[in-house]
């Protein structure tokens, strides 16, 4: 039997004061936290996937290793860059619309929607919910 994978459950990362970063990732993407222990957090992200968050004494920096987020349009994206910028003082990564180190040391990378080769992870309902469209090419 061949294994079919249908997507990623969860995506886990370390930071170094869980509080600082749950109001963080609250504040900034206005997730939705499902769980919490001492030293962890779990927050949903779109339908079927959570990040988690476990509290460590230290997190590497990796230009490399990230996560990306999708929300739904330029203007969300926008906030959240301005968010970043700011309010929590963070220098954005040169050459991408979105991309910066959270005050934790871990690289995120945010996209919208409107990135035809993203739109396929939402269920059709979603797509039409979202009022995206695309041009044509000829």
């Amino acid at each position: 039997m061949d294994v079919h994978v249908y997507g990623i459950n969860h995506v886990a990362i370390g930071v170094t004061d869980i509080g600082k970063a749950v109001a963080f990732y609250e504040d900034v993407f206005g997730l939705k936290k499902l769980d919490e222990g001492e030293g962890d957090a779990f927050f949903k992200v779109g339908e079927h996937q959570f990040l988690a968050m476990f509290e460590v004494d230290e997190v590497a920096r990796d230009h490399a290793r990230h996560f990306g987020l999708i929300v739904r349009d330029e203007e969300q994206l926008a906030q959240v860059r301005d968010k970043v910028v700011d309010k929590y003082k963070l220098k954005l990564n040169p050459h991408f619309r979105c991309d910066f180190y959270d005050p934790f040391g871990n690289h995120v990378q945010v996209v919208d929607l409107h990135d035809e080769s993203l739109v396929w992870l939402l269920p059709y309902q979603e797509v039409q919910k979202a009022g995206i469209t695309f041009s044509s090419r000829s």
